[in-house]
């Protein structure tokens, strides 16, 4: 069989680490995800299957991913400062996407919400050398949440260049040295009683759209006044818990804020890229293991005594399959390329329109191109397609909620027009 690696990479501005990284994480999923990811359905809600798998991708006494994005002298890797960030980010969502999306997720959102503290040029020091204990002097998975989605306007908040934050119904008010934070978040991955720690987007002023009164708070999960509801039952993601978020007269210091007014709703808005790649990432992950699999199927089942993909009718389908695969990689590494702050060809901030607009709309491509080649693949192993031996239709659950999340086609359909037509009322 041929290795999945043959799909295009550009190997001219991937990370050095890239082949360690990937040996690393393809050894953890094949030992502790693969045998085991068929019972994550049922394991939703308590993740006594799951967590395991968890410790070893993300504690000390495994690979300690969550570690990677804390500075080397606070126990990190220093990804935060790494003209690499972006495409290990891609390796690391591909790789443990393959195994399961929802574990790529709910590590990949970990890394969310701090990377408005932890990475260059906006490292709030104070902020990470209070919280690197958390998660570097640890065995266990820590969990961070990027408390966004509100249950008025579910990911209105990421349309900030409409928007402005003005449906934000989050307030924080500065009572002397603290904030005092109420509200209402509903599904950010990670809640559900996982998270140790949040990051909550909110306003200090109710319907302003001013980027002055948006504001990042760091809370803690354990603070006074906040309350997890449980995780909701979704249609797949078993191992990405997501549930609500209630804050009741929640106080916090006021060295909590990421950073300040104005420069806050920038580092959000620099925080979008990274979900796009990282949704990118994941769905390449996902799309590697269905060759795998499809691979497996297409070359031992037969029909007329010959392997299935010797069929014109077969190959033909198969044949569109891989090269959408491979076009999907190569624009989720072209993505990745515009946010790396090694090489900067396209020329844009990353928390300017033009790159949330080109990401969304390689997201939106991408993710149409998974869901319509699974689509495929569950029609070439026909009745094989649904059973749960074979594996796609869990990917093929996994994958539509990636399609749904960071506001769905309709968000990036509206910036695409936005951006290129000059819509002026979208």
């Amino acid at each position: 069989m041929k290795n999945f690696d043959e799909f295009s990479k550009p190997e001219e501005y991937i990370s050095p680490m890239d082949k360690h990284l990937r040996s690393a994480l393809r050894e953890w999923a094949n030992k502790e995800v693969m045998p085991h990811r068929r019972k994550y359905d049922e394991d939703w809600k308590d993740h006594h299957i799951i967590e395991p798998a968890f410790d070893k991708l993300m504690g000390n006494k495994g690979l300690a991913l969550q570690k990677a994005l804390f500075p080397p002298e606070l126990g990190g890797w220093g990804l935060g400062q790494s003209d690499y960030a972006f495409t290990v980010a891609c390796a690391l969502a591909e790789e443990v996407g393959r195994a399961d999306t929802a574990i790529a997720v709910a590590a990949g959102v970990t890394y969310w919400p701090l990377t408005t503290i932890l990475v260059d040029p906006h490292v709030n020091w104070r902020l990470a050398k209070e919280f690197a204990p958390m998660f570097c002097d640890t065995d266990k998975a820590v969990f961070a949440a990027n408390a966004m989605t509100e249950p008025q306007g579910g990911a209105d908040i990421e349309n900030m260049e409409i928007l402005g934050g003005k449906t934000i119904r989050t307030t924080a008010r500065l009572d002397g040295d603290e904030w005092v934070i109420n509200g209402h978040k509903l599904w950010p991955t990670n809640t559900g009683g996982v998270a140790k720690l949040f990051g909550v987007p909110c306003t200090t002023k109710l319907g302003s759209n001013d980027p002055n009164d948006f504001a990042m708070i760091f809370v803690p999960a354990d603070a006074k006044g906040v309350t997890q509801g449980g995780p909701y039952e979704k249609a797949g993601m078993a191992a990405d818990k997501n549930g609500d978020i209630w804050f009741e007269d929640v106080r916090v210091p006021v060295w909590y804020r990421a950073h300040g007014p104005g420069m806050d709703a920038q580092v959000f808005r620099e925080i979008i890229p990274w979900g796009l790649v990282g949704s990118m990432g994941f769905l390449c992950g996902a799309m590697l293991n269905l060759y795998e699999v499809l691979y497996d199927f297409v070359s031992t089942k037969t029909y007329k005594n010959r392997p299935l993909k010797e069929d014109d009718c077969i190959a033909g389908i198969i044949g569109r399959i891989a090269g959408d695969i491979d076009i999907c990689r190569i624009l989720t590494y072209e993505g990745a390329r515009m946010c790396d702050r090694r090489n900067k060809p396209y020329g844009y901030p990353i928390y300017s329109d033009e790159v949330a607009c080109k990401l969304r709309n390689l997201k939106d491509f991408v993710s149409d191109r998974a869901v319509d080649i699974f689509g495929k693949a569950m029609d070439v192993l026909g009745t094989y397609g649904a059973d749960r031996e074979w594996d796609i239709e869990k990917h093929w659950r996994d994958i539509k909620i990636i399609q749904l999340w960071m506001g769905g086609k309709q968000l990036c359909q509206m910036e695409a027009a936005r951006y290129f037509f000059n819509c002026k009322t979208l």
